[in-house]
Parts: C-alpha cells; structure tokens; sequence
C-alpha cells in the first residue's frame, strides 16, 4: 500500500488521548491534555515543516520516556518515491530533516512537559506509514 495512511492490518490511531491497556502504565501517565498536547504538537510541527501533517497520532508517557506515533502524512513527491521503489531516499530524506529541526522538536516536549529531554530520536516506516518520536527525559528533579 503506497498511500500508506491506512492499513487493515492494523488497528488505526484512534487519537492522542488513547492509553496502554495495562492499569499500571496507565497509573504513571500524566493527564490526558499532556499526551494531547504532545500528540498535536509533533503534528502540528510536521504539518508546518512538510506542508502536511499526520493524519492521527497518539502519544504515551512513561516515566523518563516519551513515545509519539504518528500515521500517514507523507507528501505527494515521497509517495511517487516510494512508488517507484526509493523508500530509504524518503527514509534517509526524513530522518535527516528531523535531525535539522530536532531543536524545534525537543523545545516543544520541554515546554509542554516542564522537563529537560536528554536525548531523541525519530524513525519512519513505510506500508503502513508510521513515523516514530522518542524522547528520554532527563530525571525529575526532587
């Protein structure tokens, strides 16, 4: 599937207020609006660096660590690449421009969470479409 934006493999992102099943993870996740807020922000930074945004995502909080996993948003140059077989130059393209905005990325989750990321990495998928913003936090402080 080259579109990438759904699969029925796969049960689709529902929204960023959605949790771990585990009630234990769920215990140490900070309010729903955190999670949301984390969610739209890496969409809205995607959608105002590439002209197009994800079209669902979710975020989850555990202890130091963040995870945000977005679905579909590719543009209509990276999906012809990926139609013509180039998925590590749209890979290689993505991965190389987070690099070049992470700063704009970590001061969003530092802003929003109140807390210093140590370090981050984002990673992209293709069929489905998924990409991937994880972020360590450094300790909280006491």
């Amino acid at each position: 599937m080259m579109k990438g934006d759904a699969d029925s493999r796969l049960p689709p992102l529902s929204g960023p207020e959605a949790l771990m099943e585990s009630g234990e993870a769920q215990s140490q996740q900070p309010s729903g609006s955190v999670r949301s807020r984390l969610a739209n922000a890496m969409v809205g930074i995607k959608k105002e660096h590439y002209g197009r945004g994800p079209t669902a995502a979710k975020a989850w909080v555990l202890d130091e660590y963040i995870l945000v996993v977005m679905e579909g948003g590719l543009t209509r140059n990276e999906e012809t690449l990926l139609a013509a077989g180039k998925a590590d130059l749209v890979r290689q393209y993505r991965l190389t421009f987070q690099e070049t905005i992470a700063q704009t990325t970590i001061a969003a989750v530092e802003e929003i969470t109140g807390r210093t990321v140590a370090t981050y990495h984002s990673q992209i998928l293709f069929e489905p479409t998924r990409a991937f913003e994880i972020f360590v936090l450094e300790p909280e402080q006491r």
